[in-house]
């Protein structure tokens, strides 16, 4: 049995900073508000399941360029946390899209009889990395087996996926529940740490020698960065959700085709960040916005084979047990990529 040495962070609650469960609602349809003194123009909230990084560069530069007012929406953005559940906000009615870091997130919720479905994914790929040393290096799964591996609670299932996906028991790895801080490796307290790749900050202390392993070359391909709205939400007001997905569309094309400008929009809106940290990261989170698919299919682009291949993945791990097990059309849609086809740019 995988050996697990120590439990920092608890499960959230459905109801978890979701808010007053009845804003929004009528009748379990969403409300879109009028923006007073704007005619036509309707008052649009996001929920962010985290606080703020350069996932929401896309939203903050059309908000700033105007591109949802062309869209006729006035966006507002509500940002998460730890103890903020992103989903049950959206749910309940007190946002009417939702950004989610990982596509596993609303698999489960759905599961669990909440009725939210993707529409869209900002990241192609999961940037989500295990880092080690030169001296201890695991550029391959297999070089996880007798190594002490640093995780957050919510992503050890991500670890026995990637266990699971290249038949390595579980026996052969222990787990140290912690944060995203590099300390505990830098001491020696782990081997590996796990983090977003293009979280360029909090990564910078391990230098730029460190050893790099994504989950999606592991096997386990998640979506992230992923749009979503309730089923409701889906059937009452697609033209919305369809103006939204333009706007922000539109705005990581912005930010591909001038990055410094961006990143100078951002921290002026958002001056807790750092503008040469996110100069440094622009750039590796750019390459999961637009590679070789969406200079095909567009922004946003999602995949039916992949989202199944979670699906099967997370039911096989018996992450659903109890539950409904979702299916592909109930967790995710097409329908809003192609009415915006035309809108969303092609880039690589």
């Amino acid at each position: 049995m995988m050996k697990l040495l120590d439990s920092t962070v608890s499960r959230r609650g459905f109801l978890s900073g979701a808010g007053a469960a009845t804003i929004g609602l009528a009748g379990g349809t969403l409300l879109f508000t009028a923006k007073p003194g704007v005619a036509g123009t309707v008052t649009l909230s996001e929920q962010v399941d985290w606080t703020v990084s350069n996932r929401i560069m896309g939203e903050t530069v059309a908000k700033e360029l105007g591109y949802f007012e062309e869209q006729g929406i006035d966006l507002n953005v509500i940002l998460g946390g730890p103890n903020i559940d992103g989903v049950a906000s959206v749910a309940s009615g007190r946002a009417e899209i939702g950004l989610l870091s990982s596509s596993p997130s609303l698999m489960l919720a759905r599961a669990g009889g909440i009725p939210v479905t993707a529409v869209a994914a900002g990241f192609q790929q999961h940037p989500f990395t295990y880092f080690s040393l030169p001296a201890k290096p695991v550029r391959v799964p297999d070089d996880l087996r007798g190594k002490k591996v640093g995780t957050a609670q919510s992503a050890i299932i991500l670890l026995k996926a990637l266990l699971k996906k290249n038949n390595i028991p579980e026996s052969e790895v222990t787990i140290v529940a912690l944060g995203p801080d590099v300390s505990a490796l830098l001491n020696g307290q782990v081997d590996v740490i796990t983090n977003w790749a293009t979280d360029a900050t909090p990564l910078a202390p391990l230098g730029k020698d460190r050893v790099e392993m994504r989950l999606w070359d592991a096997g386990v391909r998640l979506y992230a960065n992923n749009f979503y709205v309730t089923d409701s939400t889906l059937k009452e007001r697609p033209d919305v959700v369809a103006g939204y997905i333009k706007g922000v569309a539109k705005g990581w094309a912005y930010i591909k085709e001038n990055p410094e400008k961006a990143v100078e929009m951002f921290v002026k809106v958002y001056p807790v960040r750092d503008a040469q940290a996110e100069l440094d990261s622009i750039g590796l989170a750019l390459s999961y916005v637009f590679n070789e698919t969406t200079a095909k299919d567009g922004w946003g682009t999602m995949s039916k084979d992949i989202w199944q291949d979670q699906l099967t993945m997370y039911n096989e791990l018996g992450q659903f047990e109890g539950r409904t097990v979702p299916t592909l059309d109930s967790v995710m849609t097409t329908a809003i990529l192609e009415a915006t086809a035309d809108a969303r740019p092609k880039l690589g």
